[in-house]
Parts: structure tokens; C-alpha cells; sequence
């Protein structure tokens, strides 16, 4: 995506997607099986967005501005008009303005370069990362809350996408994910990354050494 602005509709979560990252969504509500059907007559595209404050359920809530575009990869639909999704985080945007809700959310948006201006990530610069995430989900899959990491490195193209994919396994809650999501600089966002999941681990093997309680 590039600085031009584009209107894209919006799909406000409670969780973050990250670019190469695969995110499920149960449709149920009304105005999000209209974006839904609309974006597969389409594009397939639409943006995600964490919400911060309030619900995903009714309106009324408030609304982080970095997001990712998603990309419908699968759908299933159900007699009552449910849907499943399957989608893939692409881009990174900035919100420029919220337009209106009817039918659903729809902003106009610009794209978020990955790296512009930067030097180039290394393989070497995300292996303490990645050390630090499947040493994380390692202790957590002890207490039974994670399975231990599978990085597919077959399906890696290079440190940004293998990084943001570390993001996407990391144990992070919704706002140091958008934390993450947000940092500009590659080696800044692997040190975040580092510093949350080593926080994490540090905790479980506190719960451990006490014998989980």
C-alpha cells in the first residue's frame, strides 16, 4: 500500500492482525455481513482495527488509527447468515478519517511503508527474537496454555515477514500486540518484542518454580 488515500471498510476488533498474519472471524452481526458480502463481490479487502475502549458488539467504541489490511482467503457461510472468515493480514494503514458507520465502519486510509528509510533487517537481527518467543511459548505450553512454537521456515521469505510472524506467535496481550503493530523501526520492534515475551516467560517460570498455583 502507498501514502495514497483509499477508502476501505473497517472491521473494529478486540484483537490485533498483523501483516502475514491469519486472523478467523465468526460474522454475526448484521452490518459486518454486509462488509463481508461486499468485500467478497470485490477486493476481498477490508481493514482491521483494535478497539481500545468499549465493544466490538453495537458501536460506540473507540477506535486505535494503525491497522492492517485483511485479505478473505476463505469463507463458509450458515443458513442464518452467519459467515466464517479466514483472512491474512497484508499492509500496514494509518487511519486519515473515519467516515460514516451506515452500514458499517469505513475510513479513508493510508499506507504504512515497512522499513522505508531504514536499514535492512537481517536474518541474524530476529534470532534472539525468535529464541525468546519459542522460549516463551515453551514454558507456557508447561502450564498447558500454548503449544510450543512451529515456525514454518519453509514458508518464510526473509527477517521482516519471519518478524512479523514472531509477533503474530508472541503471548501478547491486545495492547502490547498494537504496540508492536505500531513501531516503525524493525530493530526497535524486535527489541519490544524481546523485552515483552522474556517478561512473560520470566512469570511462568516464577508460576512453575511454585508449582503452577
Amino acid at each position: 500500500m502507498s501514502h495514497t488515500v483509499r477508502r476501505l471498510p473497517m472491521f473494529p476488533l478486540s484483537a490485533v492482525l498483523f501483516p502475514y498474519g491469519t486472523l478467523p472471524l465468526h460474522v454475526f452481526e448484521p452490518r459486518y455481513r454486509a462488509l463481508a458480502a461486499d468485500c467478497l463481490a470485490g477486493d476481498r479487502q477490508f481493514g482491521v482495527v483494535l478497539i481500545d475502549r468499549g465493544s466490538e458488539v453495537g458501536g460506540g467504541d473507540h477506535r486505535v488509527e494503525v491497522g492492517t489490511v485483511a485479505t478473505i482467503v476463505d469463507t463458509a457461510s450458515f443458513d442464518d447468515g452467519r459467515r466464517l472468515l479466514v483472512t491474512e493480514g497484508g499492509d500496514r494503514f494509518r487511519v486519515v478519517a473515519w467516515l460514516d458507520d451506515d452500514p458499517y465502519p469505513v475510513a479513508r486510509v493510508t499506507g504504512i511503508p515497512d522499513d522505508a528509510g531504514i536499514p535492512a533487517l537481517s536474518a541474524t537481527d530476529v534470532q534472539g527474537a525468535e529464541r525468546a518467543v519459542r522460549r516463551c511459548r515453551g514454558l507456557l505450553s508447561e502450564l498447558g496454555s500454548a503449544p510450543p512454537m512451529s515456525l514454518d521456515e519453509g514458508s518464510v521469505h526473509g527477517p521482516v515477514e519471519q518478524l512479523w510472524r514472531l509477533c503474530a506467535s508472541a503471548p501478547c496481550g491486545p495492547l502490547d500486540s498494537q504496540r508492536l503493530l505500531e513501531t516503525e523501526d524493525p530493530r526497535a520492534r524486535v527489541s519490544l518484542l524481546i523485552e515483552l515475551v522474556e517478561a512473560t516467560a520470566d512469570d511462568v517460570e516464577r508460576l512453575l518454580a511454585n508449582g503452577g498455583g
